[in-house]
């Protein structure tokens, strides 16, 4: 054995890493508050009283089951896999994951390896000068034991600096990196579904721009043949020019109509598009929208519910928990801290001897420090995490709020607009009759030609009308479904 570790320093040595250790593990720690509960209603208003609590929520449902249309689910799934604002979102999980490892490495001691050569020339009338020339001279001093002069240093080995977690500092650093990863994936979870949302939002819109496009296709070949009839009339001296320019005038105006619609479906397909991540190309489309179908029921579920499903509520959560811990983090600064420097290698000022057993060196070096002489940093960094703190729950406020107010608004869209749309199907109906009514009169010379005129435009107003309904019935049902969280299973 090397008589090195026949004394008692390597037993000293050791005995202090097992002393740092268990002064970590006895630990003081700051507690974070936790995140407070606020109250929410027993159920969403507006929705009838029938004795019962429906906590079933169509949030639950895949988009597959809500969205009947194939071509819409097969948009989605492209935009699910092909969006870049989704593949941005899964590089910020990966970033809070990094961030989670360098606070867990924060915990564990760090280790370098080390290889230093150094040189010092000691004066003769130096403390280090006059002991070395003294060392020399001592009998037990010979060979490769003299020091030299100049007097290098050779050192390899390993080198050691640990900050023992005295109050949960670090813990707690590690906490908050750990929340964040939740929150960046909540964050996902966010995007999937406002993607999910944006892209059945185009597509009705495509849908509706199509139907008003045939529309006033249609409006575009009667008022046609209403301006030949006017022009027959005009030659047999039954009305005059002018009744000719009104006609003119208002066919004119529903082609320039139809020209705003062209130009709304190409820069919507191109909206939708990004979303999809490909560049501008026409998109399929199924059955046109006064063919497609609203679901018959929808259920909510539960104000409560909404809480713990929605992504953005959750989302601002686990940033007002990590907002918490990072109360306490900074309440720890002020604290003192200790650091541990251990050290383990080969130590000599002759490079021959310096791999010897004997060369071996080791120690360690403890020390407390504690901020006490112009703390205005810590302070203020104390005042801006308990300020974000309460931002954080502000937020979190902000987004239970939200997320009912959006809901009860979506349930009563799907209701009210079921209501309009179908009396404004009734008002399409007697205004197309009464257009016809106006030919027949015009034709007769029973009606003047404003009146027919007049009954052509209130035909078409009903109709896009009626169409702007129908896109806002499903608009609705989209909304609703982006309100309750849906589209993340």
């Amino acid at each position: 054995m090397v008589p090195f570790f026949k004394n008692h320093k390597a037993s000293y040595f050791l005995l202090s890493l097992f002393f740092a250790g268990s002064l970590g593990s006895c630990r003081i720690q700051h507690t974070p508050s936790s995140v407070p509960k606020i109250p929410v209603p027993q159920s969403f208003a507006g929705r009838p009283d029938t004795g019962r609590i429906d906590s079933s929520s169509i949030g639950e449902w895949p988009h597959q089951l809500v969205f009947t249309d194939t071509r819409l689910v097969a948009l989605i799934d492209t935009a699910l896999a092909r969006n870049p604002d989704l593949k941005i979102t899964l590089q910020r999980i990966e970033i809070a994951k990094a961030n989670y490892g360098i606070s867990q490495g924060a915990l564990l001691p760090r280790v370098d390896a080390v290889a230093t050569a150094g040189v010092d020339r000691y004066g003769r009338y130096t403390l280090n000068g006059v002991g070395n020339y003294d060392t020399n001279l001592s009998d037990n001093i010979s060979g490769a034991s003299q020091i030299p002069n100049p007097t290098p240093d050779y050192f390899v080995g390993l080198r050691s600096s640990w900050e023992i977690d005295l109050w949960g500092k670090l813990r707690n650093r590690r906490k908050a990196a750990y929340t964040r990863i939740l929150a960046s994936e909540e964050g996902r979870n966010l995007v999937v579904t406002a993607l999910t949302a944006d892209v059945a939002r185009l597509y009705y819109s495509l849908l509706a721009l199509d139907a008003e496009l045939e529309i006033i296709g249609e409006n575009v070949e009667l008022q046609q043949k209403a301006l030949e009839l006017v022009d027959v009339q005009k030659a047999a001296g039954r009305v005059t020019e002018l009744a000719v320019q009104q006609f003119r005038a208002q066919l004119l105006n529903t082609r320039g109509l139809e020209g705003r619609v062209q130009q709304e479906i190409v820069e919507t397909e191109n909206q939708l598009n990004v979303l999809l991540g490909r560049y501008p190309q026409a998109v399929a489309r199924g059955a046109s929208i006064e063919k497609q179908s609203l679901p018959t029921a929808v259920s909510a579920g539960l104000p409560t519910q909404l809480v713990y499903r929605r992504p953005d509520i959750r989302q601002a959560e686990r940033e007002l928990e990590a907002a918490n811990v990072d109360v306490a983090v900074a309440r720890a600064e002020f604290l003192p801290s200790l650091n541990v420097s251990p050290y383990l290698g080969f130590n000599a000022f002759r490079p021959n001897v310096l791999l010897n057993p004997q060369s071996v060196a080791l120690g360690i070096l403890g020390g407390l420090a504690a901020p006490v002489i112009n703390r205005q940093q810590l302070k203020g960094n104390l005042v801006i995490r308990t300020a974000q703190s309460r931002e954080a729950y502000y937020a979190y406020q902000r987004a239970i709020l939200t997320g009912v107010s959006e809901v009860v608004s979506s349930l009563k869209g799907l209701e009210n607009y079921r209501n309009v749309a179908n009396i404004q199907r009734q008002e399409v109906d007697v205004l197309r009759q009464a257009a016809t009514t106006s030919n027949e009169l015009f034709a007769n010379g029973y009606a003047t030609y404003l009146e027919v005129i007049t009954a052509q435009r209130n035909v078409l107003d009903a109709e896009l009308a009626l169409i702007t309904t129908k896109r806002a019935q499903f608009l609705a049902l989209v909304g609703l479904y982006r309100a309750l969280g849906g589209g993340t299973k």
